[in-house]
């Protein structure tokens, strides 16, 4: 048996992918009827789902993206708090006023938390995850917003800069 150093010596990688891949001997419009029967498929067992069932689909795939987001190490400006919070109040098929009212915000505090116009309140985390029936922990939220106040402590040298005045004396050696 060859082992893969031995292979890439002998094939260029794409000899080696279609070596590996069944190749497709279908005619494209024989494809396309393929995909057109899948595709129907598709839309009758979605058609099956109860709308609860679709509605846990939906938020189920808003919480597997968040735990993705804050467990990878990048960070994107546009994957903030209120993002992900408008995201969920709109798989919900809600207002953002009837939301409010639900979880007993003002709406006006509600929109300027999604729109980057305040920071949101302990006590909102927390009804949040009342709110979702834990299904969506103070914890998952509380991580959303560590990951961008580390973002703005590594990036926002202003503050350093203001705050430098306040230091009367720095220690004499770094590690």
């Amino acid at each position: 048996m060859k082992s893969l150093k031995n292979i890439e010596k002998e094939l260029t990688p794409k000899e080696i992918a279609e070596s590996l891949i069944f190749p497709d001997t279908r005619s494209p419009k024989q494809r396309e009827a393929l995909l057109e029967a899948y595709s129907e498929h598709r839309k009758k067992g979605s058609a099956k789902q109860s709308e609860k069932a679709k509605l846990i689909a939906l938020l189920l795939q808003l919480k597997f993206l968040i735990e993705d987001y804050i467990a990878s190490d990048k960070f994107n400006k546009e994957l903030y708090f209120g993002y992900f919070l408008k995201e969920y109040i709109q798989r919900l098929e809600k207002k953002n006023k009837e939301f409010a009212q639900e979880i007993d915000v003002d709406p006006a505090e509600l929109s300027q938390i999604i729109n980057r116009h305040r920071k949101p309140t302990e006590k909102l985390i927390f009804r949040l995850e009342i709110h979702s029936n834990r299904n969506f922990p103070a914890l998952l939220w509380f991580k959303i917003l560590e990951k961008e106040r580390a973002y703005e402590l590594q990036h926002n040298r202003n503050i350093i800069e203001d705050e430098k005045r306040h230091v009367k004396q720095r220690l004499e050696f770094s590690f």
